[in-house]
């Protein structure tokens, strides 16, 4: 029996596996930032019902059966006995009562994403296959208020009303990454992450980039977006070398 089916009965248990897996793996590509940043997946279908990471739990530990379920309309989830990190509540609570379209947001301070969120522009050119994903699917917010508690993640969540954007550079903070899965989010996470590491590689050579016209990055992130199955078989893969070494994050 393959440890993704030792809990089949508990509720959204699939759901919980595939964040569980996506929360290790960030890990393990130094995305985590000690017992900071979260994930959440919504499970309901107005969105407003979802799964994320318990308070300042680090990414290397959590389990699938540990995520907790709230509801961005309860009111007192604060004043639970095992309430979430106020500022993921304030953020993720935002997107998702907002946000239908954002079934799952993911949000980090990965290193790259964070450098570029930090320049006075932002912006990331098509230089490569990788960057050219991301053509005219993002959005840069130059809006930091600090901490994302409840009015900081209502005003992010104004920023993504257009379900094509699915990238949130946040100036002088991180990245936000919102999708139809955890599959879909945390491969758009994964590339864009990579994305960042190539320009902000280039830029340091100090020679003239190398740009694509834009039609031609167009074109790129259009194949990119209806290539098949290449998020969930990126998931299933990194579940199955979690499952190889017996880990615990399905259980």
């Amino acid at each position: 029996m393959s440890v993704t089916e030792l809990r089949p009965n508990m509720e959204h248990w699939q759901e919980r596996v595939d964040m569980a897996a996506a929360f290790r793996w960030a890990e393990r590509l130094n995305w985590h930032e000690g017992v900071a940043n979260h994930f959440s997946l919504a499970v309901n279908e107005e969105g407003t019902q979802f799964l994320m990471n318990r308070n300042q739990v680090h990414f290397s530990r959590i389990k699938a059966s540990e995520l907790l379920l709230v509801d961005a309309n309860d009111p007192e989830t604060l004043n639970g006995p095992d309430a979430p990190d106020p500022t993921a509540w304030g953020l993720h609570g935002g997107i998702h009562r907002h946000c239908p379209h954002a079934r799952c947001v993911m949000h980090v301070h990965s290193i790259f994403a964070t450098v570029l969120a930090s320049l006075a522009d932002s912006s990331l050119p098509p230089i490569d296959q990788n960057c050219a994903t991301f053509f005219n699917r993002y959005v840069i917010d130059d809006g930091y208020g600090g901490l994302a508690f409840e009015d900081e993640g209502e005003r992010c969540a104004t920023l993504l009303t257009d379900p094509k954007k699915k990238v949130m550079i946040m100036g002088n903070h991180g990245v936000l990454v919102i999708g139809n899965s955890v599959a879909d989010t945390f491969n758009r996470l994964y590339y864009f992450e990579r994305a960042a590491e190539t320009y902000i590689r280039a830029l340091q050579t100090g020679q003239p980039l190398r740009v694509l016209p834009d039609d031609i990055a167009e074109k790129t992130a259009r194949e990119l977006e209806e290539y098949p199955e290449q998020d969930e078989r990126h998931l299933a893969e990194l579940k199955a070398i979690l499952d190889d070494e017996r880990s615990t994050y399905a259980t």
